[in-house]
């Protein structure tokens, strides 16, 4: 039996699954709703300073589909909660009086005055709340106004607002970053300077998801005209594992708690970024999509994921991927692959073959005897995979490592050990000293 009880900054929820700050945490009816189900914790929507927030009242989604119409994405120009404060906070202390054993993390978006974030924060911890995030990812609406994104990628300003916080409440401050960065550690290093207790990312991604082509203006139109929003779903997974696996690896924030966000759906999503070091998980997209019950498939799937592996609670394997994720100087050169096709398992679709022979290396045939054939030229394949990632059908075209003898495409000898750019004798760097 395995415990799926998490602990981040000191807030513990019996799983790992949280909601992240969103249209599905915006009150006590949603959040009874996702408790009832199995949610582990919620971040509840960012509250900002009265007069309450205005939002459009039109569409606030843009969608990006897969040729199945599965939702990969959306693009949304809502901005944070639009009720009151107090409404917001009345209704807090009493989910969290009623759900005791779950997180309630209230998400915060305040501009630069101390006064504000005393009273604001007072207010909050009054709930009995178990901790605060603040929003500085928002990249639309809010941002305009000096807040979100705009604090959010500006360290000086991260750093600043992190202490004020830190100043104003003794519950822990988790700090949401903004994806909307080339490099996401000067935020990261900001906010721990800042006495952050954990950082949360990634927030969405500044975007405009289409254009209407008959009405001349972005998607989701208001009055025949549209905005910049920002872009969340399973298409940001990638960005958001980048961004989580530099903060676990890099020496400076190395052991900074982390909340990851950004396109979790199934169990093993959540796996793969705690794999990286993040010691929970935010969901929102994959909750609007397929509703509050798909954590009851997150939460079987990752406790029996855990059995089969020997792990008994969380710890055993958040950051183990970490030691492995390196910059591409250290890739072992050395290590020589080759792609292979199952024949019994092919269908002769072609696409292997039209994508080495159009866009990569020309390495796979198309015919054998006159008869449709396809099959990997060993003396022409770099190990590149394309072939393997078009491929249709599972473990049909599969890489194998050589072991030794000669490489038929470069002849050279397959050399056993490691050897990477740093020692390359093509690297003029190689092997560089400084000197005064």
């Amino acid at each position: 039996m395995v415990d799926l009880t998490c602990s981040i900054a000191g807030i513990r929820s019996p799983n790992p699954f949280w909601l992240a700050s969103a249209p599905p945490t915006d009150k006590e009816y949603n959040v009874v709703r996702a408790f009832k189900a199995g949610w582990g914790g919620v971040v509840w929507k960012t509250l900002g300073d009265d007069p309450p927030i205005v939002n459009v009242n039109g569409p606030r989604y843009g969608a990006w589909w897969s040729g199945d119409r599965r939702v990969m994405g959306f693009n949304n120009i809502e901005l944070i909660s639009d009720r009151a404060f107090d409404t917001n906070i009345e209704e807090i202390a009493r989910v969290k009086a009623d759900w005791p054993d779950r997180a309630i993390v209230v998400s915060v978006m305040f501009p630069l005055d101390e006064q504000v974030w005393r009273k604001r924060l007072a207010q909050i911890e009054a709930t009995g709340a178990d901790g605060i995030e603040i929003n500085l990812g928002c990249p639309h609406g809010m941002s305009e106004r000096g807040m979100g994104s705009a604090m959010g990628q500006q360290p000086d300003l991260i750093e600043k607002v992190t202490r004020m916080a830190k100043a104003a409440t003794k519950l822990p401050v988790i700090v949401k970053l903004t994806p909307n960065v080339t490099n996401i550690l000067p935020a990261a290093l900001a906010a721990k300077r800042g006495g952050a207790d954990a950082v949360s990312l990634i927030n969405t991604i500044n975007s405009i998801m289409s254009v209407n082509l008959d009405a001349m203006a972005p998607e989701p139109t208001i009055d025949g005209k549209g905005s910049h929003g920002g872009y969340c779903g399973e298409a940001v997974r990638p960005i958001a594992l980048h961004m989580v696996g530099e903060i676990g690896r890099f020496a400076d924030t190395r052991g900074l708690p982390v909340s990851a966000i950004g396109g979790i759906t199934r169990w093993r999503d959540a796996a793969e970024f705690m794999a990286l070091g993040a010691q929970n998980v935010q969901v929102c997209t994959a909750a609007m999509v397929y509703g509050f019950k798909i954590v009851e498939d997150m939460i079987e799937g990752l406790a029996q994921w855990m059995e089969s592996k020997g792990y008994a609670r969380l710890d055993d394997f958040v950051g183990r991927a970490l030691p492995k994720l390196v910059d591409w100087k250290f890739l072992n050169l050395n290590y020589v692959t080759k792609a292979h096709i199952d024949q019994d398992l092919c269908i002769k679709c072609g696409r292997c073959y039209i994508a080495c022979e159009d866009t990569s290396h020309q390495a796979i045939t198309a015919s054998k005897n006159g008869d449709r054939h396809f099959e990997v030229q060993d003396d022409e394949c770099v190990g590149c995979n394309l072939c393997v990632e078009v491929c249709p059908i599972e473990n049909c075209l599969t890489m194998a490592p050589m072991q030794g003898g000669n490489d038929p495409r470069t002849g050279r000898a397959i050399e056993q050990g490691h050897a990477d750019w740093t020692t390359h004798p093509n690297n003029v760097m190689a092997g560089a000293t400084t000197c005064d």
